[in-house]
């Protein structure tokens, strides 16, 4: 009889914080629809924003139409001898770790 009791018990205690869990986290705003009177203008603002398409004239204005694919310049020769000096640097700083972890240097 007490093994019923309890199940029942915790059943309800089960419910009760569902139920108050559910309300907590229900959507709105707390403090009424229109809380805070910025939210309406960058609601309308977005609004308009959606509805106006891209502009041609805008990005003929910015030096570049709309369909211009800009392609990436190579980069200059300067920074590919850097780079084959880095990459040998480093490989000779690995083969050096290397040899120094061998077999006796624990």
């Amino acid at each position: 009889m007490r093994r019923n009791l309890a199940l029942l018990a915790g059943a309800a205690a089960g419910t009760v914080a569902a139920l108050l869990l559910r309300r907590r986290t229900t959507p709105g705003a707390p403090g009424g629809a229109e809380a805070d009177p910025r939210a309406a203008e960058l609601r309308r603002k977005l609004a308009q924003a959606r509805e106006e398409a891209a502009d041609e004239d805008d990005f003929e204005a910015a030096g570049m139409g709309a369909e211009t694919i800009l392609e990436d310049e190579p980069p200059p020769a300067g920074v590919e001898e850097a780079r084959r000096r880095v990459h040998r640097r480093a490989r000779s700083t690995a083969e050096e770790m290397r040899r120094d972890d061998g077999p006796d240097a624990a």
